[in-house]
């Protein structure tokens, strides 16, 4: 049976100046209590049955110092009760103003197919099963238009607790956010306490956690559903009150056996000050029916009888690191949803949503879009780097003193990094990274120009021939024209080895062997005219074509029996490409006036991202009229 809630006022409300913002009931007492509040939530404090629940007499008076007031959360499209029957009366009630339209437990296989519409489940911990939460988290947590949210505890008394905090208002003075990691340093971002495990040697991060109330806090480190390692700080799930199941596995504490960490060193986690809890550790929260260990010892269902109003927690492994955490810290400044945030950046790593939402998103006027899916995919320029890199490393092109190797392997750790997920970097945009990149690949350019224009038998120089021995020919063929005019053949020679570059290589049947570069490299041609007399100048343009827009460092070099009867200018230059258009570069080249009658050739090389391209021209040297 569906029933439709009319959309309540958002406007915050305050219980009069004699009145608690929480009223602890019997359970009994419950549902009159219900009614009454709802009737008149600005003279009514917000009901919570705590009977034989001594931890949430304590979650209560923390929470009523937390919390500035009443307020009517927006609901969300549709609700789910699951197990209504073990639920108090009057704990449905609590929670029907928190969604327009609610469903029956039959019409919740039908969603997923439904276009558009957020969720919320309320039930017990015992009710979150694989079936039916995981098609519901996979169908939601990538659709910007519907979005799953949970209320939940280990008992009804815990689920009565959590819809009732969620009529909580946050105070506007209450901003204090904390990230807590053991597994990453990083930056130190405005407006965010950073504590890494640098301060877990030095500092009371007990008493830090603690002593504080934080408007959002993250926990990350290594653990299990039962506590997250902060170095010698342990964040656990144990709550005292809470019976153990018989014949179900816990942690050795349940067994007499002391803690495998320093017992004075732990953070019970239903007595953290927070409005937002992020339990960012691999299964910190997992389905009822995957839990490693005793729901008396959850980390989630600890957390869940906290005064905390939402729950970010993790229903299975993940990669949360350093892109995460900036991503968390940047998006908690603004306002912006944890959970949206989170699995937004693992969108890349995960085909699974990592974290779900325990409590109501925020206000959708209020939050900030989330991020769009990270694909964690690098700038293609890293990419194209990295495989010249391992190219020149690793195929024996280079010999093992060439001076280049040094700083070949210096930028091979750099990109190295780049290529398997920015963690490191993440708090650099792509901006300052491409930067960064660049400036290392414009000083190695400007490197390798030189030792070619000073020695064009420099082992670089002989790719072609090395790689092209290690490759096979690829039988797509082009028809292009040769800068003498007549017509050449494109091909491509496909490298047979990881390391081995693929080349592309222009034969016309007058010049021979015209151009040579590898995929994604700069272009070249090569215009001039066919003789030139002793002691004239031959003017030698040279066509480029970038592969991308930036600077590239050209050359003109000739045969070594010819440099002491020429003269090159300019020797080397650098010019900026556009990359959509060819760019003219002029060289000239002065003969003496005995300079040998013959045929010769020239070479044009260009550098760019440590690619050396280039084009080869024949011309001839006639004697001059004197």
């Amino acid at each position: 049976m569906k029933s439709a809630v009319s959309r309540p006022s958002h406007e915050p409300s305050r219980p009069g100046p004699d009145t608690a913002l929480f009223g602890p009931v019997r359970t009994a007492d419950l549902a009159p209590a219900v009614r009454e509040f709802l009737d008149a939530p600005d003279r009514t404090p917000i009901p919570v049955p705590v009977d034989g629940r001594d931890d949430l007499v304590h979650s209560v008076a923390l929470a009523s110092r937390l919390y500035a007031g009443v307020r009517r959360p927006a609901p969300l499209d549709f609700g789910v009760v699951l197990g209504a029957p073990e639920l108090a009366d009057g704990v449905a009630d609590l929670a029907r103003p928190l969604a327009r339209e609610w469903l029956t437990e039959d019409e919740l296989a039908t969603f997923p197919e439904r276009p558009a519409g957020t969720l919320l489940l309320v039930g017990t911990y015992a009710r979150l099963n694989l079936d039916p939460v995981r098609p519901l988290l996979l169908a939601t947590y990538r659709d910007a238009r519907r979005g799953l949210s949970l209320l939940s505890g280990r008992d009804g008394t815990s689920v009565a607790w959590n819809i009732a905090k969620q009529y909580a208002r946050l105070p506007e003075d209450l901003d204090t956010l904390g990230l807590f990691t053991d597994t990453d340093r990083p930056p130190r971002l405005p407006g965010v306490r950073v504590f890494d495990d640098r301060d877990f040697e030095r500092r009371d991060i007990q008493a830090e956690i603690l002593g504080t109330q934080w408007r959002r806090v993250v926990f990350q480190g290594h653990g299990k559903d039962d506590s997250i390692n902060l170095g010698e700080f342990t964040i656990c799930g144990l709550n005292e009150t809470a019976t153990a199941l018989p014949g179900v596995l816990a942690p050795r504490c349940a067994y007499g056996l002391p803690c495998y960490k320093p017992e004075d060193k732990l953070v019970p986690l239903n007595k953290v000050e927070a409005t937002e809890l992020v339990l960012s550790a691999c299964n910190s929260g997992p389905l009822a029916d995957l839990a490693l260990y005793d729901p008396k010892y959850q980390l989630l269902l600890n957390a869940l009888d906290s005064p905390a109003r939402t729950i970010v927690s993790a229903v299975s492994v993940h990669d949360s690191d350093r892109p995460e955490n900036v991503a968390w810290m940047l998006a908690a400044a603004t306002g912006a949803d944890s959970v949206d945030t989170l699995n937004a950046s693992l969108a890349g790593s995960h085909p699974y949503p990592a974290f779900m939402r325990f409590g109501l998103p925020g206000e959708p006027a209020d939050t900030p879009a989330p991020p769009p899916p990270s694909d964690h995919a690098p700038d293609p320029l890293v990419l194209t780097v990295g495989r010249r890199l391992s190219a020149l490393l690793t195929s024996e092109l280079l010999p093992h003193n060439h001076s280049l190797r040094p700083r070949l392997a210096k930028l091979a750790r750099k990109v190295d990094l780049l290529v398997a997920r920015p963690t490191h970097l993440a708090d650099q945009t792509p901006e300052e990274i491409r930067t960064s990149l660049s400036a290392d690949l414009q000083s190695l350019d400007h490197v390798i120009a030189g030792q070619v224009a000073e020695n064009p038998e420099n082992e670089i120089m002989n790719y072609p021939a090395h790689f092209g021995d290690r490759s096979s020919l690829d039988p797509d063929v082009r028809e292009v024209v040769c800068h003498c005019g007549r017509p050449a053949q494109e091909f491509a020679r496909r490298g047979l080895l990881p390391h081995v570059l693929d080349t592309l290589c222009v034969v016309c049947m007058r010049c021979g062997d015209v151009t040579f570069r590898v995929p994604d490299a700069p272009q070249l041609l090569a215009y001039a005219a066919d003789e030139v007399e002793q002691g004239g100048v031959l003017e030698v343009r040279a066509s480029l074509t970038a592969a991308r827009p930036g600077p590239v460092r050209l050359g003109l070099f000739l045969p070594s029996y010819l440099r002491d009867d020429t003269t090159v200018e300019p020797e080397r230059i650098k010019v900026r490409a556009s990359g959509d258009r060819a760019k003219d570069v002029v060289f000239q080249v002065r003969f003496a006036p005995d300079t040998a009658p013959q045929a010769y050739y020239f070479t044009v090389f260009a550098v760019q991202d440590l690619a050396v391209s280039t084009a080869r021209r024949h011309f001839g040297v006639v004697p001059g009229h004197g």
